[in-house]
Order: structure tokens, then sequence, then C-alpha cells
């Protein structure tokens, strides 16, 4: 009995120490093995070596990649008021004139309900009877571009990641504090810290590939997992109008998403909001680009915020309605298949 057991002990610890030395796209292949890596994913990750490059003192010009528009998906934990300053601000592919005009009416103090632009904040909210072919939609662009690597766990686990460590961390990369960089780092952990939002949600920020499978395992209960990304035919960063020409829908219930964050490598805000559905959805702008894009539905959403963004555009109340939103094409969708 107690050979069995030690050989049971020495094979997990076998195991264990297999996954921490193997590769990222390997430990995916192994833990979910009914999906492909997404080409978002696989475009960013280390040598088939594992060798990660230390940063270097005379390469100091980029130390944080930056997508294009922030954190607006998460955008429901919070009221409108903050939030909506940090989307005109952050957010390169609205209109420059109309965001002086906006941040103008909330510095001044003007009145959010009344005064601000409706129209601008539905690109980025809609409600699910707007799925349906044929339809026209106006959105800005689902390419984000940030071009962050992945790192092995192994080394990303040996870097410092809390607000505690913050100025290890900016010493870890040759960060200088007053820079725009640093207050990105501090945005982002600040973030990756802030509790989950009643017993509704499940988040985590995920440091490398391997954390975010292992979360994936623990949130959904299964390896059987399809893994979707948006994707673009085209390099419009504009917002402009679309064609609806296929809906499809991929999946009804809890899944979970995995959005890319602003830091000096690939970190993502993984989480489980709730009940959802999840679409396919094939469109054609004007221009020609041709667009599937990942679409989530949030089908309830009596316990986010009430003054959040997506309420403010669609005039809605919690709880009344599905509340959707598109998914730029570095942010990805696990669902149980």
């Amino acid at each position: 009995m107690k050979l069995e057991a030690l050989t049971i002990f020495l094979l997990a610890f076998v195991l264990a120490s297999t996954y921490a030395a193997i590769p990222p796209e390997v430990y995916w292949n192994i833990k979910l093995p009914n999906t492909q890596i997404p080409k978002v994913i696989k475009d960013f990750l280390p040598h088939s070596d594992g060798v990660v490059p230390e940063p270097k003192q005379e390469n100091t010009k980029k130390k944080v990649y930056y997508g294009l528009s922030g954190y607006i998906p998460i955008s429901w934990h919070h009221a409108a008021n903050s939030e909506f300053q940090r989307f005109v601000l952050e957010n390169s592919s609205t209109n420059r004139a109309t965001n002086k005009n906006m941040i103008k009416q909330v510095t001044e103090g003007s009145s959010f309900k009344t005064n601000l632009n409706y129209d601008t904040l539905k690109q980025y909210f809609f409600l699910e009877k707007d799925l349906e072919k044929g339809k026209l939609i106006e959105f800005p662009s689902l390419l984000n571009k940030n071009e962050a690597p992945f790192f092995p766990r192994h080394f990303v686990e040996s870097i410092p990641f809390s607000m505690e460590k913050y100025p290890e961390i900016l010493n870890h990369f040759l960060i200088d504090s007053k820079s725009k960089d640093a207050q990105t780092i501090k945005k982002t952990i600040k973030l990756c810290e802030e509790s989950e939002v009643k017993h509704k949600e499940k988040k985590t920020c995920v440091t490398s590939l391997e954390s975010m499978v292992d979360f994936g395992l623990s949130v959904l209960g299964t390896n059987n997992v399809l893994a979707i990304t948006s994707e673009v035919q085209g390099e419009t960063q504009a917002s402009q109008r679309y064609t609806i020409e296929q809906v499809q829908q991929v999946f009804d219930g809890d899944n979970m998403v995995c959005h890319k964050l602003n830091y000096a490598y690939a970190l993502h805000y993984c989480h489980v909001g709730g009940s959802t559905t999840t679409y396919m959805v094939s469109m054609v702008g004007v221009d020609g680009t041709k667009v599937k894009a990942v679409s989530v539905c949030h089908k309830d959403t009596s316990f986010w915020n009430a003054h959040a963004i997506p309420f403010v555009a669609l005039k809605v109340k919690p709880g009344t309605t599905p509340i959707c939103h598109f998914l730029q094409d570095d942010q990805i969708v696990f669902v149980p298949i």
C-alpha cells in the first residue's frame, strides 16, 4: 500500500515537473487537446527554445505595449462619469473634436446623462435584437494591435506583480517612475487587484498562457472547449458602417473571456461574468473590410453598476435586457463544446 502511494506521488511529481518545463504551446495542446491555439496567441509566443531576453539598458523606448481602446469591455464595473472620461481620452478611433467637447462637458461638471453623445457610446454596446442579417451597424475597428509577447510561466512567476511590489516591477523593466508607462503599469495592476463583483463574477489576471489555460479549466469545468477570436480582413482603423451578412450562435451559457491589457508583456484579464450568449457575426464594411466578429451578449446584468456606460448609452436598466458588445481581435473567448 505504501509502495502504491509512493508511486502515485512520484508520478504526480514527474507530471508537475514536466508541465513546468515544457513550452507554453505544448502545455496548451496537452491541457486543451480539442481546440487550436488562436493566431493572435500563437503569433506572440516565445521561440521554441523558450529563451526570453532580459531588458537591456540601451533599449529603453518600448517598455509597455498598448492596444487601441483601453479596457472598455470591462466598463460595467464602474459609474459612467470616471469611466467615460477614460474612454474618450484613450480611444483613438473616436473623432478628436467630439472627444474634446465630451471631456470639457465631463470635467466642467455638466450633466452626464443629458450632454454626452449617445451615438458614439452606442458604437460599443448594443442590444441583442440588433444582431440580424441585413442590419446596418456602426462600430470602431476591431483591430487592437497590442503586440505584447507571451513569456513562459516560469519566467513571469519570477517577476513581482502587485501594487505592493510596484517599485520592484518598474525597476525590473527599467521604467522611469514619472513616465506614462509607469502610470499604465500602476493602472493595470490596480484593475487586476479589484475585488470580484458580487458572487456572479469569477476573474483573475493571467500572466502567462499556461495560467490562462489553468484558469479556464477551473471556471469552465472541462477541457473540451473552443477558443475563438474576432478576425478582420483589412487594415481600417476608423469607425465605419457594416452590413451584417450572417449571425451564428456559438454557445449559450457561461463562457470565459480574456481581454489583453496594456502591460510590459502579454497580460490578460480573464473572467466569467454571468450567463451569456456567444455569437460569431460575419459583416462587410463600406470600404470592403470583411469581419468575423465575436459578439458576447450578457443575459444577466442585474449585478452591474447601475450607472455604468452601457446603461447610459442604451438607456436601459440593469437586469431588463441582454447587453452585447463585440470583442477586438486580441481578446479570446473560451466556450465548452
